[in-house]
């Protein structure tokens, strides 16, 4: 697989990486995936006397920290502490410097959004990819983080090391294609797909649980929930390749309308990805949208057909104006760029592979989500059925030079936004109710403080026979009262695993995790790990079994608010 001329590093399994076992090496931790829990989880090992190595697959840390997020999901910042908030600290101290304006003065920057109101504090919540990158590097050179970079773990069966039965069971090693060995006492999978929790054969999830099965109202098919009317297509869009004739066929990416479905029904769907574009409107630093090879209008139609009813209608774009997107500012005329309306930068629906997926077939999938955004890209700006009002703004814009130079060309990141992925089915399973504040966590380790939020799962036709996207939630209703998350929602069950944790894709339901899906939460989450881990190894316990009033004695001493 080639994306943009450069070589994707996750393409096949080559048959040299299993002749030849490296030698194994031992740590007290051993930690895989480079998303920013997997920093904090070494930070806080260390800091607890116990060695401690990242193995991750990806050249760049941070994941999406650094990979184009950099509108803070803060919900209220109150919720964090600790490593947490240290790293937004860092981003304002390094924004203080006035050799990191470039493009802008450091006055005329005013955050928007959901950030807005936060300037002049002492933390800062929106950010440059680059700006980020380099603090984070900065922590892996003052905290002497052992990270391998470009080791991909090798999930064939067997391949981590498993021993013992019931209670006894837990992981002894992990392999990775290359060869090597990593031993460990205690384990991390900080990765946003879980592949280590699954290869360790722990119980998981992918998909929406039915609402009856944890007693929630808003985990299943969502069309009546807060938010389905969002980030919808407009009235009477027609799904056929030729409009008003079922028999010409459906436009690419849409289901047929299935009458037996019933709200609050679970399914296998995930929630939609996309690329978090780092856009600028500087000249001098912006990159142009460009025309992909793979370019193919027919899967714009439904673009072009939403527009000629906004055309019609431009009171209809509401906001953003009918431009589809959500541009948020970031330091430097630069922008965090996320879905926004109908048909925008989520390819909804052709990501429900991905979560179990080889390295290849992901290679695959992630290919197929850059060609379509880039198509996208290109349409808004110069398309002539895009409206003038649209084309006009979105043109005046493009990717940056100074940003992902270490990416797939072109001002373009190799970290998709894979926003849910496996679910560790735990020790104790965040619900709806946990957000809402009805069931309250009994051994609290961090705070969530987001509305549950889902982005679409599908498009598909409606019984009337129009195009609607399905799955979106945005449900307010705790108006960012923070609520804790349990200890147990990081551990597997005792009779599956007694080593690892995992802070990222941990137990919760689909509205659950889409309310602590946040990089704040996985960066008090990654360090709640390094310091259970620490702690069980020094008692020699179960993860299970630890004393947790000792783990919350740490917490609140680092400074993470617990209720």
């Amino acid at each position: 697989m080639n994306l943009n001329g450069k070589k994707f590093a996750v393409t096949g399994l080559l048959a040299a990486c299993a002749l030849g076992a490296g030698a194994k090496e031992s740590f007290d931790v051993v930690i895989y995936g480079s998303s920013p829990a997997a920093l904090t989880a070494a930070i806080e090992a260390q800091k607890l006397g116990k060695t401690a190595v990242i193995v991750c697959p990806e050249k760049r840390i941070g994941g999406l920290t650094t990979g184009g997020l950099g509108q803070t999901d803060i919900g209220n910042k109150s919720a964090f502490g600790g490593l947490s908030l240290q790293f937004y600290r860092d981003v304002a101290d390094y924004y203080k410097d006035a050799s990191a304006w470039k493009w802008q003065k450091r006055d005329a920057y005013i955050p928007d959004g959901q950030c807005s109101g936060t300037k002049g504090e002492d933390s800062m919540w929106t950010f440059e990819p680059s700006a980020a990158l380099k603090i984070l590097e900065r922590w892996e050179r003052e905290h002497k983080l052992d990270i391998r970079r470009g080791e991909f773990l090798d999930r064939q069966v067997g391949k981590v090391k498993v021993e013992g039965q019931g209670e006894q069971r837990k992981i002894v090693s992990i392999r990775t294609l290359s060869g090597k060995e990593f031993a460990g006492k205690m384990f991390v999978d900080a990765t946003y797909e879980g592949d280590l929790m699954a290869a360790a054969g722990v119980s998981y999830t992918v998909g929406r649980e039915p609402n009856a099965q944890y007693g929630e109202t808003i985990s299943g098919i969502a069309t009546k929930a807060a938010g389905a009317e969002h980030h919808q297509f407009l009235p009477m869009v027609d799904p056929y390749v030729t409009k008003g004739d079922p028999k010409s066929g459906l436009l690419p990416w849409v289901e047929p309308y299935d009458p037996n479905e019933k709200e609050g029904d679970g399914d296998k769907r995930v929630q939609a990805y996309c690329f978090r574009m780092c856009l600028t409107d500087v000249p001098e630093n912006r990159i142009p949208f460009a025309k992909p090879a793979s370019y193919d209008e027919r899967n714009y139609e439904l673009l072009f057909r939403n527009m000629e009813v906004l055309a019609k209608k431009p009171e209809l774009g509401g906001w953003s104006k009918g431009v589809p997107w959500i541009n948020s500012k970031m330091p430097n005329r630069k922008t965090d760029t996320n879905n926004c309306l109908g048909f925008s930068t989520d390819f909804v629906g052709q990501n429900w592979a991905w979560p179990e997926a080889s390295y290849a077939e992901r290679a695959k999938i992630l290919q197929a989500h850059l060609d379509y955004q880039q198509g996208l890209m290109w349409a808004l700006a110069n398309h002539p059925r895009v409206p003038d009002w649209v084309r006009n703004e979105v043109s005046k814009w493009g990717t940056c030079k100074d940003e992902f130079e270490d990416g797939l060309g072109n001002g373009w990141q190799t970290q998709l936004y894979v926003r849910e992925a496996r679910r560790l089915v735990g020790d104790y399973v965040m619900t709806e109710m946990n957000c809402r504040g009805t069931r309250v966590a009994p051994r609290p380790v961090a705070m969530g403080a987001y509305g549950m939020d889902s982005h679409h799962v599908r498009r598909r036709v409606t019984a009337e026979g129009y195009v609607k996207n399905e799955g979106n939630v945005e449900d307010w209703s705790m108006k960012g009262k923070p609520y804790p998350i349990d200890y147990g929602a990081l551990i597997p069950k005792r009779s599956e695993c007694t080593n690892l944790f995992v802070p990222v894709c941990l137990s919760a339901t689909h509205m659950a995790f889409g309310s602590i899906r946040m990089e704040p939460v996985f960066f008090a989450l990654g360090q709640v790990s390094g310091a259970a881990a620490a702690f069980a190894i020094d008692d020699g316990c179960a993860v299970q079994g630890l004393a947790y009033e000792k783990l919350a004695k740490r917490l609140v001493a680092n400074g993470q608010p617990l209720r």
